[in-house]
């Protein structure tokens, strides 16, 4: 899932001039503990009204789950809406939602849901919600269908596997899958499931610019102007009642003037948290730094259906030696990540940790470079994109460390800098020699990261034999993969773990796949971020979301 960040500056502002240009761009908008809207509980300024207030480096695009893959969306999203099942706050365990009992066995899914909920708008909640959430989401003849132009690829991708589900009774839903699928109920407490009212469905209600749920928080205003959006308390949830009043989520574009808007008091949280806010932060004597290992991974892709040396492993193999992950992350990501040994991050099961992320050793590069007939070298393109990611903080400055590196053994890059959008366009076109690229996790499965990055959607016996990587026109190749690798043990291996229940069995599945693509390396593995914070000290209760949230309804101000 995508989740953008900002261009970020080095310590050494003026913290007086800082605090009072942020007070004056935030005048009437603030909360926690400083502008005109002050958190009390005596009366004074701001009344008897509690608020927290989440900077966040961009605005949201929409308010429609279904209308969106990206994070900014869901940060808010998660707010108002529920899903049936939830995940545990900081952690990827599942925990009931609207569904209170959920099973899996064999191709069918039964969920026991809730009864006395209700909807922002008064609705009664019912099985029928979720059958018209689903319908509006994937089913083309449906009256209310959201739409192939507005339908974002959770649908198809989250719900792919369902041959549909039906409404048994007010309190019970039954999924029937075309075939097993472990990671179904995973998929089921992903932001994009989030369910919306059977009646506004099909009354034709605009959840874009007005979402109703029946989450922690309703949907109070949208200022698009000032980046401003604001939730109130759903003081009737079913679950844990909201501590404060109002939520304001605010837009704030650079990393330091956010941390500065912290350290004043203008904001209680932000996120989009790099090495030089760290610093910042850790300097406050108000505020503090509030961090968890991510689920991300960074990765450069060998794109093997368009750059033929690509294809021979030990070139693949000699670029990873020859790239210096481990100073990367030292001095790039300055200890807010680990280098990556293979595709799957250390809190994901199937993590193999007897792997090692690949040494830099120039002369073990330049020996199996002349092994593979390129003794004297090639040249070839690093595409990347300019704007700054979870998972690559500092994205054309990592490029530049690249090709410096790849220099030194004899290689030439030429760097091709895009901004986000026509990036993703450029690389899932194959057009890239190779690309930067990256991932977080929607459920926390291993099959969420080795399905929709490395199987190349094909069947296994479609994949030409003795090669392995497949031609982007192929059919129902998929273009997630920006290797187009093709390994047909590792495609087994992937295709057996998302049919197997057993959760010991799938690890073993999953650490043999791992090992794989340690081998093989159709990705130079570069980082493993962690989920970082700033917290101002007078909230409680907060808890890093490495899935799933920001968790707003336990925190108190």
């Amino acid at each position: 899932m995508p989740s953008d960040t900002n261009a970020v500056d080095r310590r050494g502002f003026l913290k007086a001039a800082g605090g009072a240009t942020i007070a004056a761009t935030m005048a009437g908008c603030a909360g926690g503990g400083g502008g005109d809207e002050t958190t009390t509980e005596d009366g004074g300024d701001g009344g008897d009204t509690s608020r927290v207030v989440y900077a966040r480096g961009s605005d949201s695009t929409t308010l429609d789950p279904q209308a969106t893959t990206t994070g900014e969306d869901a940060k808010v999203t998660n707010q108002v809406y529920d899903k049936l099942i939830h995940f545990e706050p900081g952690e990827t365990t599942l925990v009931g939602g609207l569904a209170e009992n959920f099973q899996l066995e064999g191709k069918t899914a039964t969920l026991e849901l809730r009864e006395g909920v209700t909807f922002h708008n008064g609705d009664e909640f019912t099985a029928d919600d979720f059958v018209a959430t689903y319908r509006r989401f994937v089913v083309e003849d449906y009256e209310a269908f959201i739409g192939v132009e507005n339908q974002s690829i959770y649908g198809p991708y989250l719900l792919g596997s369902a041959g549909g589900v039906t409404a048994v009774d007010d309190y019970t839903l039954e999924f029937q899958l075309a075939s097993r699928y472990a990671p179904f109920l995973g998929n089921l407490a992903v932001f994009a499931l989030a369910v919306m009212p059977k009646s506004l469905i099909e009354g034709d209600h605009d959840f874009s610019d007005d979402p109703v749920g029946t989450g922690p928080f309703s949907f109070d205003e949208w200022d698009t102007g000032n980046q401003v959006i604001r939730l109130s308390a759903n003081q009737d949830y079913w679950g844990q009642v909201p501590k404060v009043d109002e939520v304001v989520f605010r837009a704030i574009g650079e990393n330091s003037t956010r941390a500065q808007a912290l350290d004043t008091g203008e904001v209680d949280i932000i996120d989009g948290v790099g090495s030089q806010q760290v610093d910042q932060i850790e300097g406050y004597d108000g505020a503090s730094v509030e961090r968890a290992p991510g689920m991300t991974i960074g990765y450069m892709a060998f794109n093997l259906a368009r750059f033929e040396p690509f294809r021979n492993k030990k070139v693949r193999k000699a670029i990873s030696h020859a790239i210096n992950t481990k100073a990367i992350v030292e001095n790039i990501y300055e200890g807010l990540a680990v280098d990556a040994s293979h595709p799957l991050p250390p809190n994901v099961m199937g993590h193999n940790p007897d792997l090692e992320p690949y040494p830099h050793d120039p002369e073990k590069a330049e020996q199996l470079l002349a092994e593979a007939g390129y003794e004297d070298g090639f040249s070839f393109e690093l595409a990347t994109m300019t704007n700054p990611r979870p998972y690559f903080a500092s994205p054309v400055q990592t490029a530049e460390t690249v090709r410096s590196n790849l220099e030194a053994i004899g290689l030439e890059v030429t760097i091709n800098e895009q901004s986000w959008e026509p990036y993703l366009t450029y690389t899932q076109e194959g057009k890239h020699d190779a690309c930067f690229l990256g991932w977080i996790s929607d459920n926390g499965d291993p099959d969420n990261f080795y399905s929709p990055l490395l199987h190349p959607g094909v069947a296994v016996e479609d994949v030409p034999e003795g090669q392995d990587w497949v031609s982007r026109d192929m059919e129902g190749m998929n273009t997630g993969n920006r290797a187009a690798w093709a390994n047909t043990d590792f495609m087994q291996l992937v295709d057996e773990g998302k049919k197997n229940y057993n959760e010991d069995e799938r690890e073993e599945i999953y650490l043999e796949a791992s090992a794989i693509t340690h081998d093989e390396a159709p990705w130079v593995f570069m980082t493993h971020t962690e989920e970082i914070r700033g917290v101002h000290e007078r909230v409680s209760g907060f808890v890093v979301d490495v899935i799933g949230g920001p968790f707003l309804n336990l925190v108190e101000v």
